[in-house]
């Protein structure tokens, strides 16, 4: 009877059971407020870390190992080391179950999603010393601060889009037209790269003496180099003279060459006979020698072009200083035991790169896509003024309905009353590469009316692209 009535009092009491609400209520707004620095009376295992830039994280940030949360940052301070150095120290709570963390482990600020939230991964370590509660991670275990996004899009500035734009361009006009050129290319870069190894090898071979090269190369410089002025003049000459030869290169020179073996057979046979001309042309030049002789006089002449030649190979020994630097340089780097290494590193990359190449080169062989891209990114981007470029797009608005790919669904589009509320998806379309059937899927899905198409659609689209026959 008492119990009937004390419980009869308290429920009859308007006070007390405001009192009690109000209480309940505070303490869960107090644990929901608290929640994300950890619920109280839950023990924690507590550490400090240091890092260079805190890089946006805020109080409340999960700490994770192997993607799973297993603390907060309770606190954020600014700090500075004995130079002065500004640095962030962060408090961590976390689990009692990752207690203790290894003392070499590491730990990395990681974005979790493009909006700027980040979190705080920490990387076990190998050491069998732990690091007890309230120990603090040094400077060290901090790995190099990650790149915002901000600082990435500010790459492109205004040079570097103008730069990128006539890229694109010029790769578009490029490769425009040149499909058949890149197929021939493409199907052959297997063989080139057969070839390239048996290359490769030769060279990272010892008995090819590599590393005599380019001493080699550099003597032979150093003997042209006082004659490079007359070695550039004798270029121009050639340019002179091989203009003026291509105007007469068909029919004329054609047939002069055309005609030279017959002229060499010819000249063999008639050679001999003509020993007894050049005996008298010997004695002729014998005969020559007192007018030879008389080049004294002509001495001035050529002390003036000597003269004129003294004020241009001055030029010259700064070249030959540079050219020898390289060379020495050259010559180090084939004498470098790690470039026979290198050398066989490149074999092997030719070879690992076959399987790759062979999947890939269908792509445009057969189905044109690598032209067909550049050629679209181009004329995506070929429109703008003085003031930039803008994109050329045209809206397509899915149908409403259920599932509908206008807006979130829990499902693939399946009807729902429409006709046309159908999913239409392939991710992974044929190339007619290896493994694949031989068809050119991309582009050319032909639409299934009435169901729901997720993937490769039935039946073979043939390899016919735009550009293909």
């Amino acid at each position: 009877m008492r119990r009937r009535g004390g419980a009869t009092a308290l429920a009859g009491s308007p006070v007390l059971v405001g009192a009690v609400t109000v209480l309940v209520t505070v303490i869960a707004v107090f644990l929901a407020y608290n929640a994300n620095r950890g619920l109280p009376f839950v023990p924690t295992y507590d550490v400090k870390v240091r890092l260079p830039d805190a890089a946006n994280l805020v109080r409340g940030n999960d700490v994770r190992i192997g993607g799973t949360r297993v603390g907060v940052i309770s606190a954020i301070r600014a700090r500075r080391d004995r130079a002065g150095r500004p640095f962030a120290e962060l408090t961590l709570k976390l689990d009692k179950v990752v207690e203790p963390l290894p003392a070499d482990s590491t730990v990395l600020v990681r974005p979790r999603s493009t909006l700027g939230l980040k979190f705080l991964e920490i990387r076990p370590g190998s050491s069998r010393r732990p690091l007890r509660a309230g120990a603090i991670l040094s400077l060290a275990a901090a790995r190099p601060r990650p790149v915002e996004l901000d600082e990435l899009f500010n790459m492109f500035d205004r040079r570097t889009r103008a730069g990128q734009q006539r890229g694109l361009q010029g790769f578009g006009t490029g490769f425009a037209g040149r499909g058949a050129d890149l197929n021939t290319a493409i199907a052959r870069f297997p063989a080139l790269l057969d070839d390239l190894r048996a290359v490769m090898a030769n060279l990272a071979a010892p008995e090819t003496r590599l590393d005599r090269l380019f001493p080699a190369l550099e003597r032979a410089a150093a003997e042209v180099a006082p004659v490079a002025e007359q070695q550039a003049a004798l270029f121009v000459n050639l340019d002179t003279t091989f203009t003026a030869l291509a105007r007469v290169a068909r029919p004329y020179l054609q047939e002069t060459i055309s005609r030279s073996v017959p002229s060499l057979e010819a000249a063999t046979r008639e050679f001999p006979k003509q020993r007894p001309f050049l005996r008298d042309s010997a004695a002729l030049f014998a005969d020559l020698r007192p007018g030879i002789a008389a080049l004294s006089r002509s001495a001035a002449t050529i002390a003036d072009a000597l003269a004129a030649g003294t004020r241009t190979l001055p030029r010259t020994p700064p070249l030959n200083e540079r050219a020898a630097d390289v060379f020495d340089t050259l010559a180090e780097f084939a004498a470098d035991p790690l470039v026979e290494r290198g050398l066989g590193q490149f074999t092997r990359l030719a070879r690992a790169l076959r399987p790759a190449i062979a999947f890939l080169a269908p792509v445009q062989t057969t189905c044109n896509y690598v032209t067909l891209w550049f050629r679209n990114v181009s004329d995506h981007l070929s429109e703008g003024n003085r003031t930039g470029t803008w994109q050329r797009f045209i809206v397509v608005s899915p149908p409403l309905g259920p599932n509908s790919e206008a807006g979130p669904s829990s499902g693939p589009a399946n009807g729902g009353g429409a006709p046309t509320l159908y999913l239409h998806t392939n991710l992974y379309p044929n190339t007619a590469s290896p493994g694949q059937p031989r068809e050119c899927e991309a582009g050319n899905e032909p639409w299934l009316p009435g169901r729901t198409v997720i993937g490769n659609v039935p039946g073979n689209q043939g390899t016919r692209t735009e550009g293909q026959r």
